[in-house]
């Protein structure tokens, strides 16, 4: 059984534009250069109509692996990950599928981009983060609408004894990732509206 992997993140602005931080080329890029590590590159983009896919690697130095994990792999990680998003009603769905290079397993989750359709603010998010109140970008700002961005998952490592170590360390790191990840979207959308 492997690691859960739950995150929420709230923007403002309309579907159309949330969407465009979180998946179009140009802010995938912008991130990728800004969050992406060592090594961080975007390995392929293909827009169809609203359907988005692209796959992208993140560079981690070995220095700031835990030991548990550099005992099983020497040298730099490599993450791949590939996203897929497609229109589903009124909102987006996608999938998200994480390979790392030495390590026998893998991350997969569902992604989504909705409307709270409640037209205020759900004020549960930590202080200071995208959702919460008086942080920048809050939902709820007059004008605005709320996006809900959800990433549900599983981390599996194949590994006897240790694989539960290893689990937690990447959940917790997909999870710090995923939050770096809604501050630059809450800034590009801030930059870019």
């Amino acid at each position: 059984m492997g690691s859960r992997i739950e995150h929420r993140g709230e923007f403002s602005g309309t579907l159309a534009d949330v969407f465009a931080a979180v998946a179009g080329e140009e802010a995938v890029r912008a991130r990728l250069a800004a969050l992406g590590g060592d090594d961080g590159k975007l390995l392929s983009y293909t827009s169809e109509g609203d359907a988005v896919r692209y796959e992208l690697q993140h560079g981690i130095p070995a220095a700031r692996l835990p030991s548990a994990v550099r005992a099983l792999h020497k040298g730099d990680i490599i993450v791949r990950r590939k996203q897929t998003w497609q229109p589903s009603g009124d909102s987006y769905k996608g999938r998200t599928d994480v390979t790392v290079s030495g390590v026998p397993g893998e991350i997969s989750a569902q992604t989504s981009l909705t409307s709270s359709g409640s037209g205020g603010p759900d004020h549960s998010g930590a202080p200071g983060s995208p959702g919460s109140p008086g942080s920048p970008g809050s939902p709820g700002s007059p004008g605005s609408e709320t996006m809900i961005f959800r990433t549900t998952g599983e981390v599996v490592v194949r590994i006897p004894l240790v694989g539960g170590r290893v689990e937690e360390f990447v959940a917790q790191q997909v999870t710090t990732l995923l939050q770096r990840e809604d501050e630059f979207t809450t800034q590009w959308l801030t930059d870019h509206s």
